[in-house]
């Protein structure tokens, strides 16, 4: 389970972590009462999502008034799909230096994983190799104060700077482990004149572990449509590309989307229609696909349990009820594989064989190419 950043700051401040003063308004006119109390802000929309800058989730403001209008702005406002109900206001930090620091699980060395940069303020995908600092964790031993010290030494860092962050990263795993974490991260830690601050958080919770935190908030995540796909009782996650993807399999499903991106295609989603999804269920979700307006679509289908003629008559409705507005590539091999590749061809569709093939085909239909 994700928190929202506000309520993860909580987890922090109550932890002893340093963040900005701030509060949540749910309404223009109580972000301008904070702001009246703090000065310069940040507001900050409240979305699971990340890179909300880039997406213009985050304002600042210099005056009550000026919170006032940013907060009517972004209060309804939709950021990577999620639907903003609340921003965060907070003191606008002066940053002279932004760090990354989190915390998550390595499952090929079942350990946790301290992950530190000096670059930080991006996705910490996007920094080179070279300014990462790593470092796995014997959770025998845990996170001592030595460890902070060899992670700030190595981010190049000293003084009264580098004990607060050696401090900060004592009590960030501390966090980790007692809220059973699977992922804890600040981006940035802002270091502002002499002290270090938590200018972000995130803080995820293993679902199976909910049970030991009821004073954790129930936090339902996924966008609309994520949570309209999961009703119909399939696996879906949306992300930022403009080629729609249904397969069926998590495994076939990962694939197709990494032999999309070799092609320089970009995924718009991440769709697994399981085993023996029915032919309404199959037709819901190629409709609730075409709902994100892809530049084309990619339907990958390796029969097992799932039936390709079933898949077929899915796709033949959505045809006919709705239409099918955008370019569609199909692949059908397995189960009543004839069967299903026949009532497509007799509905003016046709399907490959290789994933390969369908891929670069989708590929170029996106482009317009073909």
């Amino acid at each position: 389970m994700k928190l929202y950043e506000y309520l993860a700051k909580e987890v922090f401040a109550k932890n002893g972590l340093p963040v900005p003063p701030g509060r949540v308004a749910r309404t223009p006119e109580e972000a301008e009462a904070i702001a009246a109390k703090i000065g310069e802000v940040a507001i900050k929309s409240q979305v699971l999502a990340g890179a909300r800058g880039k997406a213009g989730g985050i304002a600042f403001a210099g005056t009550p008034k000026e919170a006032r209008e940013a907060a009517a702005r972004l209060l309804g406002a939709e950021i990577r799909g999620y639907r903003v109900e609340q921003v965060l206001v907070e003191e606008k930090l002066k940053i002279d230096r932004e760090i990354y620091l989190g915390i998550s699980i390595d499952k090929a060395a079942k350990a946790p994983l301290i992950i530190a940069s000096n670059q930080g303020g991006m996705n910490i995908e996007e920094v080179p190799e070279k300014h990462i600092v790593k470092r796995w964790v014997d959770i025998r031993l845990g996170v001592h104060p030595y460890v902070g010290r060899e992670v700030a030494r190595r981010l190049e860092l000293s003084g009264d700077i580098a004990k607060q962050v050696a401090d900060i990263l004592v009590k960030l795993y501390r966090i980790f482990r007692q809220y059973d974490a699977e992922l804890v991260e600040i981006n940035p830690l802002v270091i502002s004149g002499d002290k270090v601050i938590a200018a972000d958080a995130r803080l995820n919770v293993d679902d199976d572990a909910l049970y030991r935190h009821k004073d954790l908030p129930l936090v339902e995540e996924g966008t609309e449509l994520e949570r309209k796909v999961k009703a119909l009782g399939l696996a879906y996650v949306e992300l930022d590309g403009d080629i729609a993807v249904m397969a069926n399999g998590a495994g076939i499903t990962m694939a197709t989307l990494d032999v999309l991106q070799s092609y320089g295609g970009r995924p718009a989603n991440f769709l697994d229609a399981g085993g023996g999804a029915s032919v309404e269920q199959t037709a819901q979700a190629i409709e609730v696909l075409l709902m994100k307006k892809p530049k084309a679509l990619l339907i990958n289908i390796f029969g097992g349990i799932t039936r390709c003629d079933d898949v077929a008559k899915a796709i033949v409705q959505v045809k006919k009820t709705r239409g099918i507005p955008v370019p569609m590539v199909i692949r059908l091999v397995g189960t009543n594989e004839a069967e299903g590749v026949e009532i497509l061809r007799e509905n003016g569709l046709s399907a490959y064989r290789s994933m390969d093939e369908a891929a670069r085909a989708v590929v170029a239909a996106a482009r317009g190419e073909a």
